[in-house]
């Protein structure tokens, strides 16, 4: 990246109420200074508006994505050192993701120590916005690309431990609510709350009552911690690694959606096409509104790859058309897309994009509890995508400097 960077671009500017059809974004240094329609610029700022020639796409926030295994043939599960990490944030970044969690799987406990301890310097260097640990305390039954023999009792003890070594920067854990340890006072849901992270429901056989639960209990004690990034709880990826919805067993979807609707939750849907039809996320985001929607990738190595063999945590996964599956067995495994692919194939499928790009920075920017970025709005940091009319990336800006 360079270390001089534009102060200005010019366009059809996404903000989160509409799109400014001639809008401009200023920055200086690392923050945004001024943002709105181009003809009511102030000032001196005024004469270097009107000089500034329109690009021919749209200017974003720049986007958050709060559950990515890697990219550009790396993954964060296998990253023994940082350098293999970056490769992977390096993959997104380029693609518009500046705020990035990224996300181990189930592994063995030393394995999620040390692995920890590769994320946390990306993480205290500002690199990646947190860490999110996709169990090891999930459902073997709906445990989709996880490795089933790596999965454990829910322990709250192990839970601290982690939350100690991420110094700050756990965001979630993905929790099957059924699990004996994973709710009550002693439990790993109170673990989580106390130590600055979020229980994230997913991966599970939860009954109707047991989500419900779970949940309720999860919002208690997320407002018990004065200190908690989030009053709401996440869902995992909703409907990928869950029971179905049916009408005689209901099981934790209608659950979990209702609770987003009622603004109790976050919902993250992976809307890129391979694991929900985009009719359904547009269904999703009418009913639950874009504030309780997150858009996430789930992104593992093979996003910006091509076709071919890769690695997610333990499991081999061939990716073929596109499509990451597990070698053996078959089961979708991870995604291949970028946030903005997310974005793009949202809007096809009929969601606004306002209401697309706002699930994939500004609601995900609320559930990290940072009021820095997932907006392009005076004050906060100058992360800024440039697309063109298709909304692909031509341009990316973090903290003020260009790619």
């Amino acid at each position: 990246m360079s270390t001089v960077s534009p102060r200005l671009v010019r366009g059809r500017v996404v903000t989160p109420t509409a799109v400014l059809e001639d809008g401009a974004v200023v920055w200086e240094g690392e923050r945004l200074t001024w943002v709105g329609d181009a003809r009511e610029a102030p000032g001196e700022l005024r004469e270097v508006v009107d000089a500034a020639t329109p690009v021919a796409g749209y200017v974003l926030p720049g986007l958050v994505d709060l559950h990515c295994h890697g990219g550009g043939g790396a993954s964060f599960p296998d990253a023994e050192d940082v350098e293999t990490a970056r490769v992977a944030v390096a993959e997104h970044l380029r693609h518009g993701t500046t705020s990035l969690v990224a996300s181990l799987v189930t592994a063995a406990p030393q394995v999620l120590r040390q692995r920890t301890g590769v994320l946390v310097e990306l993480a205290e260097a500002g690199e990646i916005a947190g860490i999110h640990y996709e169990g090891p305390f999930i459902s073997a039954d709906r445990c989709g690309a996880q490795n089933p023999a790596a999965i454990q009792q829910p322990d709250p003890a192990l839970t601290r431990e982690l939350l100690e070594l991420g110094r700050g920067h756990v965001v979630t854990m993905t929790l099957a609510p059924e699990a004996p340890g994973v709710t009550g006072e002693e439990g790993v849901t109170r673990s989580l709350a106390s130590g600055g992270a979020l229980p994230s429901f997913g991966h599970t056989v939860a009954t109707a009552p047991q989500a419900r639960a779970a949940v309720v209990e999860a919002g208690r004690m997320l407002a018990d911690e004065p200190a908690a990034r989030s009053a709401r709880p996440t869902v995992t990826h909703l409907c990928n690694g869950m029971n179905p919805m049916h009408h005689r067993a209901p099981g934790p979807i209608p659950e979990f959606l209702a609770a987003a609707a009622d603004g109790r939750l976050v919902i993250e849907l992976i809307a890129d096409g391979t694991h929900l039809d985009p009719a359904l996320v547009r269904s999703f985001m009418e009913i639950a509104g874009r504030e309780n929607v997150a858009l996430v990738t789930d992104a593992m190595a093979a996003a910006g790859m091509p076709d071919g063999d890769y690695q997610l945590g333990s499991l081999a996964v061939t990716v073929a058309d596109g499509v990451a599956r597990l070698t053996e067995g078959g089961s979708i495994a991870g995604g291949t897309a970028h946030l903005i692919d997310v974005v793009r194939t949202s809007v096809a499928g009929g969601v606004d994009l306002v209401d697309a790009v706002y699930a994939a920075a500004t609601t995900p920017a609320a559930v990290l509890g940072d009021d820095g970025v997932g907006v392009l709005e005076a004050g906060r940091r100058a992360d800024v995508v440039v697309t063109d009319t298709d909304l692909r990336p031509v341009r990316v800006v973090k903290g003020g400097v260009e790619l």
